[in-house]
């Protein structure tokens, strides 16, 4: 029987465009694949490993043709809208209190801020949950073990009656080698509203 539910958070709640802003970083950086070192210093970033200001200057020293504000516009060109249904969605399954609700989301301080300004609601949002992890403040990333396995220990959560849902499949294999149920939601053709129909069968 499932008690906790566990969300990602980008093309879960907030949609991306992850094919178009790798597309805009390779133009405006002028590389056609993303070098090992740039994919080394965005995942100490989202693992709260440097700071904000840190990681841009590291952007400004190795792209010196470019502006604090376009590596910054690049960096969040990701980041797009917020469906309200998905919200309300939310709001109503926290009212029923059936379930503990838990957010666990690979992100950064600058995206986080990005959002705090654009989506009226964020606050609002976080309340929903019993618990909102974001992996530059636990120090944790997905897909490692050690993030699924921080959440469980520190909600005392047995993995059999954990459902979690992300759109990335390395990160749902990697939480279901621990025993833990996964959705992996295509975000193209499925919605998180639609959670308990596409997932009766655990319910």
């Amino acid at each position: 029987m499932i008690k906790t539910l566990i969300f990602d958070f980008g093309d879960v709640f907030i949609n991306l465009d992850k094919e178009g802003a790798m597309n805009n970083a390779l133009n405006l950086f002028e590389v056609e694949t993303f070098p090992e070192e740039l994919i080394a210093i965005n995942s100490l970033y989202e693992q709260g490993l440097i700071s904000s200001e840190e990681f841009i200057e590291f952007y400004v020293e190795n792209f010196p043709k470019l502006s604090k504000e376009s590596i910054l516009d690049a960096w969040n060109y990701i980041l797009r809208d917020f469906p309200t249904h998905r919200l309300e969605f939310l709001k109503t399954l926290a009212k029923t209190d059936v379930y503990k609700l838990i957010l666990l989301s690979n992100t950064n301080e600058l995206h986080i801020d990005w959002i705090k300004d654009k989506v009226e609601f964020y606050d609002d949002f976080k309340t929903q949950f019993h618990e909102f992890y974001l992996s530059h403040e636990i120090n944790l990333r997905k897909p490692n073990a050690n993030i699924y396995e921080f959440v469980l220990l520190e909600n005392n959560l047995k993995p059999e009656e954990c459902l979690f849902i992300d759109d990335t499949k390395e990160n749902t294999d990697s939480a279901s080698k621990l025993g833990i149920h996964t959705w992996n939601i295509n975000p193209i053709t499925e919605d998180v509203v639609n959670l308990f129909t596409i997932n009766n069968h655990l319910f």
